[in-house]
């Protein structure tokens, strides 16, 4: 992998996650603030059927909606689906930064994850919540652009151990 393009690809997942990391967080913030207190207007509820603070209180904004079916709503491990997206992010933006097999492997197999996990709440967005999410949406766009670019890099180190065997 040449130098440049390495560089290219560093700085786009930087970017990335660093986006990523920033969605989450804000995220996050609006979640926490609506519950304690529901009158709460984030810059990003535009209307009625605009509002990401909708989504982030909704039931499908911890666990992907599926946890609480096997514990209880309240539990430790139904977390907000906005602090699954800051772990996620600074996983990739820490193995991004190693050049090996084992990294790349979980930087594509976690990225597949997230763009099906995109690709499930995107469907309850729009079909069952009737929202828009500009949020959730830009997360759904971060998460497809960091799996084409580990699959680039997935590419690139498979090329660099054929060349270098």
């Amino acid at each position: 992998m040449s130098n440049s393009k390495s560089n290219a690809g560093t700085k786009a997942r930087t970017f990335l996650c660093v986006f990523g990391l920033c969605l989450s967080v804000y995220a996050l913030y609006v979640e926490q603030s609506r519950e304690r207190d529901p009158d709460y207007r984030a810059m990003c509820d535009l209307g009625e059927s605009v509002s990401c603070s909708k989504v982030f209180t909704s039931r499908w904004g911890r666990g992907f909606g599926l946890v609480q079916f096997f514990v209880d709503k309240d539990s430790l491990l139904n977390q907000p689906n906005s602090l699954l997206g800051i772990i996620f992010y600074t996983l990739q933006m820490g193995l991004g930064m190693f050049v090996s097999k084992k990294a790349v492997v979980f930087l594509v197999f976690s990225s597949w994850v997230s763009v099906a996990g995109s690709l499930y709440l995107a469907t309850i967005l729009t079909f069952v919540l009737g929202d828009f999410c500009m949020v959730c949406v830009s997360t759904y766009i971060i998460n497809f652009a960091l799996l084409f670019t580990n699959l680039k890099r997935r590419g690139a180190i498979e090329g660099m151990k054929v060349k270098a065997g």
